[in-house]
């Protein structure tokens, strides 16, 4: 009555706040969730990096997958760990969502579809408030991998894609959770997303990386100095998320000239690529 699943955490080519429409894509890094299925009711989470986090969408993982499943009168303990760094942008909610519907089913002998677990985990988000648009943008490219363009209203995928990319992120000190974002000036930029989605359409993802982070950094209040200091080097660069991180896709020669300018920032540097692989149970 247990079981360990993970998966990947995603950066940003398309926000879904202004058009309720999104698109993420994979990146190697991954959070895992082990489940132990225990007697009693009680749920308890803990977050392996931050013993004093906030543990309620794991356990309303657990508790919504369980009910789904029609498993009664059962309890469990929930513990996430690994290397998406946790309100940065790079989706560690949706992240450790999908692992722990995930092992939660495969804990009682379900295997559950991917979509369906997605879904499982986006209405959890939203039952405790971790998130603006329900991130089934972010969650779908945590749990399929590659690259997806999202209704986030629907729940539906509207493009999927396999880029093979390297991936630069740079990490600031602060943190910005999705849920505490200013959307004041976001309605003013919703031409701006909707021209993105149809560069994502044409396959043109670094223009509308570039469109989208130019846009919600300023929406956000953010300084655009090392996005425009990515895109000076390299095609492909945005904000993630609602922030604070910022991605960068290039050639292994280009990512290694940002990193050189972006190290003068306060922060993380994380080098990754692009992942095919989504949630998975082992």
């Amino acid at each position: 009555m247990q079981a360990t699943a993970s998966a990947a955490g995603a950066g940003t080519i398309l926000n879904a706040f202004a058009t309720h429409r999104g698109a993420a894509f994979a990146v190697d890094l991954r959070t895992t969730a082990h489940v132990q299925l225990e007697e009693g009711v009680t749920i308890t989470g803990q977050i392996s990096e931050h013993p004093d986090g906030d543990t309620s969408l794991i356990e309303a993982c657990v508790r919504r997958t369980l009910e789904a499943l029609g498993v009664e009168d059962m309890g469990a303990t929930v513990v996430t760990e690994g290397a998406v760094p946790i309100a940065a942008g790079l989706k560690s909610s949706s992240a450790a969502a999908n692992a722990t519907v995930l092992a939660t089913a495969a804990a009682t002998g379900t295997e559950l579809a991917p979509l369906e677990a997605c879904r499982m985990g986006v209405a959890a988000a939203r039952a405790v408030g971790v998130t603006v648009t329900g991130a089934f943008d972010d969650a779908a490219a945590s749990m399929l991998g590659g690259l997806v363009l999202t209704d986030n209203d629907a729940d539906e995928v509207l493009l999927r894609d396999d880029p093979d990319w390297d991936v630069l992120i740079w990490i600031p000190p602060e943190q910005a959770y999705s849920a505490e974002a200013r959307l004041d000036h976001i309605a003013s930029i919703e031409p701006m997303a909707q021209l993105a989605e149809e560069l994502i359409r044409s396959e043109r993802y670094g223009e509308a990386m570039a469109l989208n982070g130019l846009a919600y950094t300023a929406a956000l209040g953010y300084d655009p100095e090392p996005l425009l200091e990515a895109l000076a080097v390299v095609e492909a660069a945005t904000l993630s998320g609602s922030g604070p991180a910022m991605v960068a896709c290039g050639r292994d020669d280009q990512l290694v000239e940002l990193a050189d300018v972006w190290e003068d920032h306060p922060g993380e540097l994380l080098r990754t690529e692009t992942t095919d692989v989504g949630g998975t149970v082992r």
